[in-house]
Protein backbone atom coordinates (compact mmCIF):
# COMPACT_ATOMS: atom_id res chain seq x y z
CA UNK A 1 0.00 0.00 0.00
CA UNK A 2 1.82 3.28 -1.11
CA UNK A 3 1.94 5.68 1.66
CA UNK A 4 0.87 8.92 2.18
CA UNK A 5 1.08 12.72 4.03
CA UNK A 6 -0.10 16.06 3.69
CA UNK A 7 2.33 17.92 2.01
CA UNK A 8 0.24 21.57 1.79
CA UNK A 9 3.19 23.07 4.32
CA UNK A 10 5.92 21.14 3.00
CA UNK A 11 5.98 22.47 -0.44
CA UNK A 12 4.45 24.86 -2.66
CA UNK A 13 1.33 24.93 -4.44
CA UNK A 14 2.68 23.92 -7.80
CA UNK A 15 4.07 20.86 -6.31
CA UNK A 16 1.23 19.29 -3.42
CA UNK A 17 -0.67 17.25 -6.45
CA UNK A 18 2.83 16.03 -6.95
CA UNK A 19 4.08 12.11 -6.23
CA UNK A 20 6.92 11.59 -3.51
CA UNK A 21 9.20 10.54 -6.56
CA UNK A 22 8.22 13.88 -8.79
CA UNK A 23 8.98 16.02 -5.37
CA UNK A 24 12.25 14.66 -4.44
CA UNK A 25 13.23 15.08 -8.59
CA UNK A 26 11.57 18.61 -8.13
CA UNK A 27 14.33 21.61 -7.75
CA UNK A 28 15.25 22.44 -4.86
CA UNK A 29 12.79 25.67 -4.51
CA UNK A 30 9.81 23.63 -5.01
CA UNK A 31 10.19 23.40 -0.82
CA UNK A 32 7.72 25.73 1.29
CA UNK A 33 10.29 28.73 1.97
CA UNK A 34 12.97 28.03 -0.23
CA UNK A 35 13.15 30.86 -2.66
CA UNK A 36 14.86 30.88 -6.58
CA UNK A 37 17.43 32.49 -4.69
CA UNK A 38 18.09 30.55 -2.11
CA UNK A 39 18.06 27.75 -4.84
CA UNK A 40 20.94 29.23 -6.95
CA UNK A 41 23.10 29.57 -3.36
CA UNK A 42 22.37 26.11 -2.59
CA UNK A 43 23.57 25.48 -5.85
CA UNK A 44 26.61 27.61 -5.81
CA UNK A 45 27.60 26.38 -2.64
CA UNK A 46 26.70 22.33 -2.90
CA UNK A 47 25.87 21.41 -6.03
CA UNK A 48 22.49 20.72 -5.05
CA UNK A 49 19.55 21.32 -7.32
CA UNK A 50 16.97 18.95 -6.94
CA UNK A 51 14.66 17.83 -3.45
CA UNK A 52 17.01 14.71 -3.53
CA UNK A 53 19.86 16.26 -3.65
CA UNK A 54 19.81 18.60 -0.78
CA UNK A 55 17.78 15.14 0.94
CA UNK A 56 20.96 13.31 0.11
CA UNK A 57 24.09 15.68 0.99
CA UNK A 58 26.48 14.50 3.20
CA UNK A 59 26.59 18.02 4.97
CA UNK A 60 22.67 18.30 5.47
CA UNK A 61 22.88 14.86 6.91
CA UNK A 62 26.01 14.93 9.24
CA UNK A 63 23.91 18.34 10.91
CA UNK A 64 21.04 16.91 11.56
CA UNK A 65 22.84 13.76 13.18
CA UNK A 66 24.41 15.96 15.74
CA UNK A 67 20.96 17.86 16.14
CA UNK A 68 19.20 14.71 16.97
CA UNK A 69 21.94 13.51 18.93
CA UNK A 70 21.59 16.47 21.45
CA UNK A 71 17.89 15.78 21.77
CA UNK A 72 17.29 19.14 20.10
CA UNK A 73 14.38 20.65 18.51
Amino acid sequence: MPASADLTTLVDKAYQDKTLTEIVDAPVSALAGVSDGDAKLLKEAFGITTVGDLGRNPYFHTANALVALTGAK
